[in-house]
């Protein structure tokens, strides 16, 4: 036992120790992603046999570790068994989170988990209570492999009839850790480069498996722990009742809105068949959740189609899951204090509680940043790159939310835009709050003193 746990014992006793959560938790995605770029640059990786260069296997390896799904070729056409290996490697320990990853190793060896572990996995699960995190760890691994292996199977035996056993089983399991961790990543290309699933686009046991896996990834591991404990709504916190009733809405308005705004568009829903276009109008909704699959080309919606994806986009999943975005919760939050303000209150209640002033404070500076950078991408890449605005904000907000749809814009983009598309997709990642307070406001400076109050003509 003590040579199996040898190099376990090493980084124990050498890692830094003046490293807060945030920052190991930012500087060990960086790791991972590095590690990936090394082997996706090794020709081995590469379908072709021949490397694909340091900036592709950083694009995508910050992608596949960002679940985001943005890629620069097919992934099929591009990458060889083993460069397939490597990217459902990444986007597993990137989706659960790399001390997932590691909590595993540690429960494999028999190994205590001290304080600065169960604060490192407290942080990594977006949870602020250290009690009980390990075993909301466990339910999260044993959860995680448990709905990821249900969906595999189901693939599985959903493909093994028309594509052979070993195929059907390769396909199972890469789209369902793919749909589950939100990644959005495909190995369809060997029927249609490219085109994502829209081979199966009137298929309902492939979209809705898929679109399941990406709602209950997206849904957040807390949010797990109090489904399968408290079981009855009436039991659950707060934050668990708006999780379930944001999502459920979201996606029914996102459902409503596709459905009303590309029902007669040939180069989308138009084509296809009443009970199709309801079921891609469904698919659309989820997947604009930061899953990234893509049942028709996104190229072809609507302007105003394109606006509500963006939207969608932006809002994301929930706190402490496989997706990204600004947060279901954070979304909630910042309507009810719009409405409460407007009807001229000065607290924000839900469900007989009240929300504290700093949470709503939170939840609008990350909405600013999102927007700010969204709208700043945007303008970059339409300037270094021969792309219309529309679809380089759409570019953007996809990247910086973790989603991976895309308007067919990203194998065109220029070296300068690529390169803020995988800052982008790591920032979303990682987190606005965990980057900027991880690294910012440790050292911040106490207030000695405040100035007077004044007032301003606000409207």
């Amino acid at each position: 036992m003590r040579r199996r746990s040898g190099l376990y014992d090493v980084w124990m006793k050498s890692r830094p120790k003046n490293l807060s959560a945030a920052k190991v938790i930012a500087l060990a995605f960086a790791a991972i992603i590095l590690l990936g770029t090394v082997l996706l640059t090794m020709p081995v990786a590469s379908r072709s046999g021949v490397s694909c260069g340091f900036r592709p296997a950083l694009f995508t390896a910050t992608s596949a570790t960002c679940v985001t799904g943005l890629s620069l070729f097919d992934t099929w056409t591009q990458w060889s068994g083993f460069g397939q290996i490597v990217i459902l490697c990444l986007i597993e320990i990137g989706g659960l989170g790399f001390m997932s990853a590691a909590t595993l190793v540690v429960f494999l060896l028999r190994r205590r988990i001290g304080l600065k572990q169960r604060l490192v996995m407290a942080q990594a699960l977006s949870v602020s209570d250290m009690n009980g995190i390990v075993k909301l760890q466990k339910t999260v691994l044993l959860g995680s492999f448990t709905v990821e292996g249900i969906g595999a199977v189901i693939l599985l035996l959903r493909f093994w009839p028309e594509y052979g056993f070993m195929r059907a089983l390769k396909w199972g399991i890469f789209h369902s850790v793919s749909a589950f961790c939100n990644a959005g990543f495909d190995i369809f290309g060997c029927m249609t480069p490219g085109a994502s699933l829209a081979v199966f686009r009137s298929d309902p046991v492939v979209l809705l498996t898929l679109g399941a896996l990406v709602t209950v990834g997206g849904l957040g591991f807390l949010v797990w722990q109090e489904i399968t404990e408290k079981r009855k709504f009436r039991s659950f916190s707060v934050y668990t009742k708006l999780v379930l009733v944001t999502t459920m809405g979201l996606i029914f308005v996102g459902w409503l809105l596709i459905c009303l705004l590309e029902w007669n568009n040939p180069g989308t829903l138009g084509s296809l068949s009443i009970p199709d276009k309801l079921l891609n109008g469904l698919f659309q909704s989820v997947t604009l959740r930061t899953a990234g699959f893509a049942s028709f080309d996104q190229a072809f919606l609507t302007e105003s189609g394109k606006a509500v994806s963006m939207v969608l986009m932006l809002i994301g999943g929930s706190s402490g899951s496989t997706a990204g975005g600004i947060k279901t919760v954070s979304f909630i939050v910042m309507v009810l204090f719009i409405t409460a303000r407007a009807r001229g209150k000065n607290t924000v209640c839900i469900f007989k509680r009240t929300i504290p002033e700093t949470q709503v404070l939170d939840a609008m500076t990350i909405a600013v940043i999102m927007l700010g950078l969204s709208f700043f991408g945007g303008v970059f890449i339409s300037a270094t790159s021969s792309v219309g605005f529309a679809d380089a904000l759409f570019e953007a907000v996809s990247a910086i939310a973790t989603v991976g749809l895309t308007a067919g814009v990203t194998g065109s983009l220029s070296i300068p835009a690529q390169l803020l598309i995988i800052l982008y997709m790591y920032f979303g990642r990682v987190g606005v709050l965990t980057i900027s307070l991880g690294f910012l406001a440790g050292d911040r400076a106490e207030e000695r003193f405040r100035y007077a109050k004044t007032s301003l003509l606000i409207g």
